[in-house]
């Protein structure tokens, strides 16, 4: 932050000043001027609760008065606190709606990365029924990056962080654009300990469960009516994993969904299914593998195989990715712990330690 006390310019258009050095080393004083095309209201929230938010996040006083907000503090306190605010009317002048989910976001990337949270929350993946799908980390933002310029890229995390969404979003927007012409979305249908046998009817629907959350992030994307005749057209495609055996897919958007129930042998099966002009995204969580018997997990095993070959990327996500209640990122982490502190005894016993990644 400039030491002069002359306004001074930000990108966005928000003017800021610092006052002379009278004010001594321990504490300064900055100075951010609204663009007018801004009502403050969209930057500060109904009844300030988006300022309530930063003022709970920040050391520093802040005032506002007119369109010019004032804040007092510590040299880098202060300097976040402007930061925030220039990368605030950016983020409104994208169109992107300020929330407090946002402002918090903005505020963790401000403190924990050099990215402008401007950059990550206004990427407009895809616009349908009346609302947009962005990222809302910057892991997601790098993740859905990689889809772009990659042909296979795995999205590995916990629950919660968007890794399927996001996946699909791309996915129908793929085919919006002719990218693609069609898209396929596979699932293993593994048992989470309850028994596909004693459900009642037929095989397809015994599986429909597995496949479900598929069929909802459709219809949060396209038009309900549609998705049947997209469906019946072989335009998108939902079906389990052993559908894909014998088959080359050709100029698809492929998505496979729960990839940590593959075996090794199914996930090799469904990686040399990529043909021509296609792409595939692979999700899953390492941490809630329900494949029987202790057997191996064909996406654990795959990051040792094609880890550093060219055009295939390894997006990993984090509980700091979570984007579903706040509770969720808590309880990611108090597993994580919880298996670190059980696992590491018998590591230890047996002479080594667990090989994390």
């Amino acid at each position: 932050m400039s030491e002069s006390n002359e306004n001074r310019s930000a990108p966005n258009g928000a003017k800021t000043s610092d006052p002379p050095r009278s004010k001594g080393p321990s504490r300064t004083q900055a100075k951010v001027v609204i663009p007018d095309e801004h009502p403050m209201v969209t930057l500060l929230g109904s009844r300030d609760e988006l300022l309530r938010v930063i003022e709970g996040a920040f050391r520093a006083d802040i005032h506002v008065r007119g369109n010019e907000i004032t804040i007092s503090g510590g040299p880098e306190e202060s300097g976040l606190v402007v930061r925030l605010f220039e990368e605030m009317v950016e983020i409104v002048r994208s169109g992107a709606q300020l929330t407090t989910d946002a402002v918090e976001r903005s505020i963790a990337m401000l403190r924990m990365s050099s990215a402008k949270p401007a950059d990550v929350l206004s990427l407009d993946i895809l616009s349908s029924r009346g609302r947009t799908i962005r990222p809302k980390t910057v892991n997601q933002k790098r993740y859905v990056d990689a889809i772009d310029r990659h042909t296979i890229v795995f999205g590995i995390g916990p629950a919660g962080t968007g890794k399927t969404y996001l996946a699909m979003a791309k996915a129908v927007k793929a085919l919006q654009a002719k990218d693609v012409n069609r898209i396929i979305l596979t699932r293993p249908a593994v048992e989470a300990g309850e028994r596909l046998g004693f459900l009642p009817g037929t095989l397809y629907e015994k599986i429909d469960p597995y496949l479900r959350p598929l069929y909802d992030a459709l219809h949060d994307m396209l038009d309900p009516d549609t998705i049947p005749r997209l469906m019946a057209a072989g335009t998108i495609e939902v079906a389990p994993l052993a559908y894909m055996r014998g088959r080359t897919l050709n100029d698809a958007f492929i998505i496979l969904d729960e990839a940590q129930n593959t075996s090794p042998e199914q996930m090799k099966m469904f990686l040399t299914r990529l043909g021509f002009g296609a792409k595939i995204v692979v999700t899953g969580d390492v941490t809630q593998i329900d494949l029987p018997g202790g057997q191996q997990s064909g996406l654990k095993v795959v990051q040792d195989i094609l880890e550093g070959i060219p055009d295939i990327h390894f997006s990993r996500l984090t509980s700091a990715d979570v984007v579903r209640h706040k509770l969720v990122s808590d309880i990611v982490d108090a597993y994580g712990r919880y298996d670190l502190a059980t696992a590491e005894p018998h590591a230890i016993k047996g002479g080594k330690r667990p090989r994390g990644r």
